[in-house]
């Protein structure tokens, strides 16, 4: 199976979401393979399907004063940021031919960041049993959220490479309150700048590894718009 992986560089979220539905319809009618999204985003705050306007500690007027945006979305979970600094995947995969079992599918997206994590970095990662995502002792470096639509996969993961960790303290991310627990990057668990340019070309390759496809595509921005 062929995996195609796209670098858009940084682009508006809404922007991003759009093209996401765009894919699935391609992608459930099998018109494309399968394809991984790599991406930054501007500053935004999304809230899942379990999200509330509680989760937001400052309402959208002041959220958006700051140069923060909101968008109400439909993956799973509840209030998280991205930002600049963040290596944002998405994953519109065809689970009818792929991964079809969807705990498999988040779990092979679990094993994916700590792999990633503990081969090129050296960082040592776990999963919880009551939050999606992956920790670094008691701080979350990387958030999951999907959904699936025709039977095919969308939204995904958000890593943590040199993210400005203060934007978290807008919300209550991923529902975590009190306990000691926070939030972590790559950048702050090594001490050291780390680029997400080099983290992104380590992904694509690693992703396709974990989840089993037999070649890859790779395709800039400019280039994709053929496919549109």
């Amino acid at each position: 199976m062929l995996l195609r992986i796209v670098d858009l560089g940084l682009i508006d979220y809404q922007e991003a979401l759009t093209l996401q539905y765009s894919l699935i319809e391609k992608c459930s009618r099998e018109e494309i393979p399968d394809t991984l999204l790599l991406l930054e985003h501007p500053h935004v705050v999304t809230l899942g399907k379990r999200g509330e306007n509680s989760d937001m500690l400052f309402s959208e007027d002041v959220l958006s004063s700051r140069g923060v945006q909101t968008a109400w979305v439909d993956r799973g979970g509840q209030a998280t940021y991205h930002g600049p600094g963040q290596l944002v995947g998405y994953p519109i995969i065809n689970l009818r031919h792929h991964q079809r079992k969807i705990k498999r599918f988040v779990h092979n997206l679990e094993t994916f960041l700590i792999e990633l994590l503990g081969r090129h970095y050296h960082i040592r990662c776990h999963t919880e049993d009551n939050y999606v995502g992956v920790w670094v002792e008691n701080r979350k470096i990387a958030a999951i959220g999907i959904s699936i639509h025709k039977g095919v996969s969308m939204h995904g993961f958000a890593l943590n490479v040199n993210t400005d960790l203060e934007y978290f303290s807008l919300i209550i991310p991923c529902g975590i309150q009190g306990g000691g627990r926070g939030v972590t990057s790559i950048s702050k668990e090594l001490a050291g700048e780390v680029a997400v340019e080099a983290v992104k070309q380590q992904a694509g390759p690693l992703f396709a590894e974990i989840f089993g496809y037999e070649a890859t595509e790779f395709i800039s921005k400019e280039d994709f718009q053929e496919y549109l």
